[in-house]
């Protein structure tokens, strides 16, 4: 799977920290830039965006770095890149760097670190990096804390259930139609996605499928204690449950989170500065799911194939404006 294009330049900065640490006196950029097969100049906006120097004042020691310091060779070179060296300077200056980052990258990282922060609710460190980033995003920390600890809660008596085979009993709202409903479920696999923690239920449905809940939209656990014996296909229902279909889409390059939120996987076939077109397995209700990414992606996003998806995209946007648009009771 081919990553987006500003994850392989994050991904590649511990790299070029590395190399510059074998150059006390320091390396040409064209030089440096020349090892990592990209130009001076984008090297250059990826070192400043991910030193972030001295513009925060947060002092979290699991995102200290080296200093770097720019020198210039002089104004008469016909490039001014050629001109810079790039050094590892100092001590280390504290700092996220997620001002530099759009909302939809921002959203991907911070949908990620909940959702590690649900399997290990006492990592303090993973804590305040979240209350950081819900800060830069939202301008306060104090959505962080409240959405955690029920998800939190409410993974574990999950977990517990799974292993001990019981009963549970859940509020939930529904994730492709409107209303809350009480459902007794068997938890048969708990599932870490791109959309935080699942879990594969019993039992099995009167076409022999199990469901999918959304740890989400759990809104109350209370775990019974009746217990249930996994169906004896168990294995082929999980797979089934998981089995994925692909659909081509063109989505401008502002609407990366949106596959990320939405598809399984992604493979990038091509993109520009302003647009990508990737192929993404998604999981059913697939005209859902696909019909969500062109809401949320405004009129740049189009489907390639197959068109058949289109039809129940299309009646999904429409069914989820009128609901919307529908006056309160």
């Amino acid at each position: 799977m081919k990553p987006p294009l500003y994850v392989v330049r994050l991904a590649r900065l511990p790299q070029v920290i590395d190399v510059l640490s074998s150059y006390p006196e320091g390396l040409a950029l064209t030089a440096l830039a020349e090892q990592f097969g990209t130009d001076a100049a984008t090297l250059e906006q990826d070192l400043i965006a991910y030193l972030d120097l001295e513009s925060w004042g947060w002092g979290h020691d699991i995102f200290r770095r080296p200093a770097l310091e720019f020198v210039s060779g002089g104004e008469d070179d016909e490039d001014a890149s050629d001109g810079i060296v790039v050094r590892v300077a100092g001590d280390v200056s504290p700092g996220l760097g997620v001002e530099h980052l759009d909302a939809g990258e921002l959203a991907v990282v911070y949908t990620a670190g909940q959702a590690l922060l649900d399997v290990e609710p006492d990592d303090a460190d993973l804590s305040s990096a979240l209350e950081v980033i819900a800060e830069t995003m939202y301008g306060s920390s104090t959505a962080v804390e409240p959405a955690r600890r029920w998800s939190a809660a409410d993974l574990r008596l999950l977990q517990e259930a799974q292993e001990n085979r019981q009963r549970v009993r859940i509020v939930y709202s529904r994730a492709w139609a409107a209303g809350v409903r009480e459902r007794v479920i068997e938890p048969l696999r708990l599932v870490q996605t791109r959309r935080g923690w699942e879990v594969d239920a019993g039992p099995v449905g009167p076409e022999g499928n199990l469901r999918t809940y959304l740890l989400a939209n759990v809104r109350a656990v209370e775990v019974l204690d009746e217990t249930f014996e996994p169906p004896a296909d168990v294995e082929q229902l999980l797979v089934r449950q998981r089995a994925t279909s692909r659909v081509r889409l063109q989505l401008p390059q502002d609407a990366r989170w949106v596959v990320d939120m939405y598809a399984e996987s992604i493979e990038t076939v091509a993109e520009d500065e302003d647009a990508f077109v990737a192929d993404l397995d998604l999981l059913p209700p697939d005209g859902e799911r696909v019909g969500l990414m062109l809401l949320a992606s405004g009129p740049g996003a189009r489907v390639i194939s197959p068109g058949t998806v289109l039809p129940e995209a299309m009646n999904f946007v429409e069914r989820l404006l009128g609901h919307h648009e529908a006056p309160l009771s």
